[in-house]
């Protein structure tokens, strides 16, 4: 079964990581911007079709535009989706309407949200949800309200499948889960205490089907709460702002004459998100480049302050360029070097000879040694057990093969004697990266190749004529259903081993689609 979900998920991985997080997020929103005009014009929502058709233009033109300007006077490149991201949430957030002043009032809302990316940020990063900001000026301001009118029965089934499209994407479904759990139990209590306190019944079923399909708690989920920037770096830690999230929104409490519910309770978890997250951001200066194999290229950056992370973790690099492409300026990257090699931090990549790049990585390509970049945060939990003494089977395939080498590095700086085998796939000999890192650490290592690497290191070894399938992976380590499984690499090859690795007493992936 463990294996059988890790395949989907693998394959549903590699197809939708052929869009960028904010492409599939803004295509998922306008898929149900469309849905909601043609159930609109059914009559079975409540804005009508002319109102949803004027207020999105409003604040399309409101949120590009303001955007546009700020960039302009700012002088950085131009990006648009992450603007009409913003728009489309606001859609759904407040009350579509075809009166001038009050579209005029939205037109602000829209502003105030796509300047605060700008103006509450932290070293290129920002703080608070933009959407939800614009949200909040709008209602504490009292020229306007939110209405949340997306939290309907009959848009309850397109959120669901579109979030759920995304929440794979970014891979924050555990947490959107926890924080749905908590706002639905939190909200059908809410409502049986408040009627025991009338003096009136409530029916139990009747609570939990208004909570789960007439509430906009999906929707805060799937499309707010899960953008990545604000959000800590540790799964525990988002976790537990999910569940805050997940508590002020199902029980609103009062302050004056406005509520901390809904957006005005991810503002909330935001600011603790940065609690956690702040020291996690940091400027990195270029130390050197280098081309370890003819398709894997390092980079070695030194800050100017540690950067906070474990073993595994994977850090957003921002790369500021004239003309992006559709991909943006921002990409992940596992880290390489070990948390005790502070301040050096090292990344690395793949590049194909011969083909079309995307604009960052040829930005990239050409970045001169001195040149500053924005490290806009740390993330992950493809880490290592603690227990030192837990059997592991690691499993990389090319590029995927860093985040081991930062944590096998970390635990022989640490002095840790770990039962560990690294199953390494690649191409060709010429493209095993890292070897003298892994070396070092003494690691059993065992090397898929079509031709033969020979000379290999010491408790290095050839799977001669093996082939990389259920199978062979048993076959090359017998003692497979012993150990705890960690694979990195493409969803193809995730899927490929599945069979196998449901064996092991654990399985952690860290698939990736390419960039």
């Amino acid at each position: 079964m463990i294996a059988t979900l890790a395949s989907l998920r693998a394959r549903l991985l590699g197809i939708l990581g052929r869009f960028s997080m904010y492409r599939l997020v803004m295509l998922a929103l306008a898929a149900l911007t469309v849905i909601a005009l043609v159930l609109s014009l059914l009559g079975l929502v409540v804005p009508s079709p002319l109102e949803l058709i004027v207020t999105a233009a409003v604040l399309g033109a409101a949120c590009v535009g303001v955007n546009a300007l700020v960039q302009r006077v700012l002088r950085m490149p131009r990006r648009y989706e992450s603007s009409l991201i913003t728009a489309f949430i606001l859609l759904f957030v407040l009350r579509p309407t075809l009166v001038p002043v009050e579209l005029a009032w939205i037109a602000l809302a829209g502003a105030v949200a796509v300047v605060s990316k700008y103006a509450i940020a932290w070293r290129g990063r920002h703080i608070l949800n933009p959407a939800a900001v614009g949200a909040t000026a709008l209602t504490v301001s009292g020229l306007g309200a939110s209405a949340w009118w997306v939290g309907s029965p009959v848009l309850a089934g397109p959120v669901l499948l579109l979030g759920l499209a995304v929440l794979l994407r970014t891979e924050r479904l555990r947490i959107v889960t926890v924080f749905f759990v908590v706002a639905v139990g939190v909200s059908v209590f809410r409502l049986a205490v408040q009627a025991q306190a009338a003096g009136v019944s409530i029916d139990a079923g009747q609570a939990l089907s208004f909570a789960v399909l007439s509430s906009p708690f999906l929707f805060l989920g799937a499309f707010m709460l899960s953008e990545p920037l604000t959000l800590p770096p540790r799964r525990w830690q988002q976790l537990t702002v999910a569940a805050v999230v997940g508590v002020l929104s199902g029980w609103p409490i009062s302050v004056g004459w406005f509520t901390l519910g809904q957006e005005r309770a991810l503002l909330i978890g935001n600011l603790l998100a940065f609690v956690w997250a702040a020291h996690h951001t940091v400027r990195l200066r270029l130390r050197d480049a280098s081309m370890l194999t003819p398709t894997v290229r390092q980079l070695t950056f030194e800050s100017r302050r540690p950067v906070r992370f474990a073993a595994g973790q994977y850090v957003e690099l921002e790369v500021p360029h004239s003309r992006p492409d559709a991909r943006g300026t921002r990409r992940e990257f596992s880290i390489v070097s070990a948390p005790s090699d502070a301040p050096l931090m090292r990344i690395a990549y793949r590049v194909k000879e011969g083909a079309v790049e995307s604009s960052y990585k040829r930005a990239l390509a050409v970045a001169a040694p001195g040149t500053d970049y924005a490290a806009t945060g740390v993330w992950g939990d493809f880490v290592l057990p603690r227990d030192p003494g837990a059997p592991l089977l690691l499993v990389a395939a090319g590029i995927g093969v860093t985040p081991f080498v930062s944590q096998l590095r970390e635990s022989a700086a640490r002095g840790e004697d770990r039962d560990v085998v690294l199953v390494y796939v690649a191409a060709t000999a010429a493209e095993l990266a890292f070897r003298d890192d892994l070396a070092a650490t003494g690691a059993e290592v065992v090397v898929f190749t079509r031709d033969d690497p020979s000379p290999l290191p010491a408790r290095w070894r050839w799977a001669r004529g093996v082939r990389l399938d259920a199978a062979g992976l048993h076959d090359v380590v017998p003692d497979l259903d012993e150990r705890h499984a960690y694979i990195s690499g493409p969803p193809a090859l995730i899927a490929e081993l599945a069979p196998a690795l449901e064996k092991a007493r654990s399985l952690t992936t860290d698939a990736f689609a390419g960039y």
